[in-house]
């Protein structure tokens, strides 16, 4: 039995010890806009924060967030509205399949809790997410839109 927060609720499974927390937060807790893409942590499909850090659930084994706190996409909004960084997704048009989107608004949200005011450089040497549509101008423009409204501009 493993025991941990996910997305603020203590929850407990019964898996193996070394199961992917991927496959632990989609096929037993239900968690499914993190998705699977490359499975070797490359692509940041399948990213989360753990205790507030960037994590590619992917390849991290579930024992390693025993009693720790984890946060899945399902958590970024409220039940009232959306967080400032999904409003800036859909105000700068980032979407086109959406596959991989989870994953970079839960890489652009880390980053933004840690610098409120990223320049290009440091966007791009946080963000290393991958998308196949390449949206990537639209992710840093959304980036820096949300940016702006946490800072009140």
């Amino acid at each position: 039995m493993i025991s941990f927060k996910l997305n603020g609720e203590a929850v407990t499974v019964d898996v193996p010890s070394d199961m992917p927390l991927l496959w632990v937060l989609r096929d037993q807790l239900g968690m499914t806009g993190t998705k699977f893409g490359c499975g070797i942590a490359q692509c940041g499909a399948c990213t989360v924060h753990m205790d507030g850090q960037v994590m590619r659930s992917c390849v991290v084994p579930v024992n390693a967030v025993a009693g720790r706190s984890v946060r899945t996409i399902e958590n970024l909004a409220d039940d009232a509205s959306l967080s400032l960084v999904q409003q800036a997704w859909i105000e700068e048009r980032v979407v086109q399949c959406g596959y991989c989107q989870p994953g970079f608004l839960m890489a652009a949200t880390a980053l933004l809790d840690k610098n409120p005011n990223p320049n290009d450089s440091e966007i791009d040497a946080a963000i290393t997410n991958i998308c196949r549509c390449g949206t990537y101008p639209r992710i840093r423009k959304a980036i820096h839109r949300a940016a702006a409204i946490r800072r009140g501009e």
